[in-house]
């Protein structure tokens, strides 16, 4: 594949990068659809575990929108990761153009595996995500291991483009590799009473246990299509998916609409790291 480039810095912000707290926006190069992000930390007492991508790059004469939410958990060392590879390893892929679902699951299960061959210097942590691909701003590919969330609004009405992968959901994968389900500690179901989610990254520990194939969407961009919002879960565990498309839609400026929304966040009383991507494209 060529080299990927990116758009001049006038037309694209390209951001890839966190910190406690951080906000940016981009657009592509026409200016027709626009991008903004919001990253907070939240109350535990752990340095921030969520990671993003936003940026618009193009390859083969096309013009991709590449935006991602990585949640990590023990430790921020597999969603940096994340941030680094797995956009890169998913456009290796010989087949991308022709089957974009089968090399975004490959590559999602390549990327797991090379992590969990680098543990002794990524550590025994892990990671959710949710990532997205535009292709020319009309074709759209949504994929996810985790319950970090993808919401496209069409119409002002909204349509979650990912599954939540759930202990509760997948108990019978679970257990018949061996692992079991349990709410103790607590009152939240975990995998073998540790995991909250049942599709990860790493996770050396549990991975005999855990799935990490994505579940892969994909849907025409059109002039019905309003928004697309990725979150991490600090922002659905207590925001409905229309909740989220409503708030967003009331501001233009889509880096504003994404700092609301993680401002939403935290006034419910999100304990959890808080970050969210808007996309808001413009016909």
């Amino acid at each position: 594949m060529d080299k990927l480039c990116c758009f001049k810095s006038s037309y694209s912000q390209l951001v890839a990068s966190r910190s406690s707290s951080s906000t940016g926006k981009g657009k592509n190069h026409d200016g027709s659809i626009k991008y903004g992000f919001s990253l907070v930390k939240g109350r535990a007492n752990h340095p921030m575990e969520d990671y993003h991508v936003a940026k618009f790059v193009q390859t083969r004469d096309k013009e991709l929108g590449l935006f991602a939410i990585y949640d990590g958990h023990l430790g921020d060392r597999v969603p940096a990761y994340l941030q680094k590879h797995l956009f890169s390893n998913i456009l290796k892929e010989e087949e991308f153009w022709n089957d974009p679902t089968l090399s975004i699951s490959k590559a999602y299960e390549n990327t797991d595996q090379a992590i969990l061959s680098q543990s002794s210097d990524l550590g025994r942590g892990g990671s959710t995500a949710v990532t997205a691909i535009l292709i020319n701003g009309q074709r759209l590919w949504i994929a996810n291991v985790g319950d970090s969330r993808a919401v496209l609004s069409r119409k002002g009405q909204a349509v979650q483009m990912s599954t939540d992968h759930e202990p509760n959901t997948e108990r019978g994968s679970i257990e018949t590799k061996g692992g079991f389900v349990s709410n103790l500690p607590g009152d939240v179901p975990r995998v073998n009473g540790q995991l909250a989610v049942s599709r990860a990254f790493g996770d050396k520990s549990l991975k005999s246990h855990l799935r990490s194939d994505p579940d892969v969407q994909n849907t025409n961009v059109d002039a019905d299509t309003d928004i697309l919002i990725l979150a991490s879960d600090g922002v659905w565990k207590v925001m409905a998916n229309q909740e989220a498309v409503d708030i967003a839609k009331r501001m233009r400026d889509p880096q504003k609409a994404a700092k609301q929304l993680t401002a939403e966040a935290l006034k419910r009383d999100s304990k959890d790291d808080i970050s969210c991507v808007v996309v808001k494209f413009r016909w």
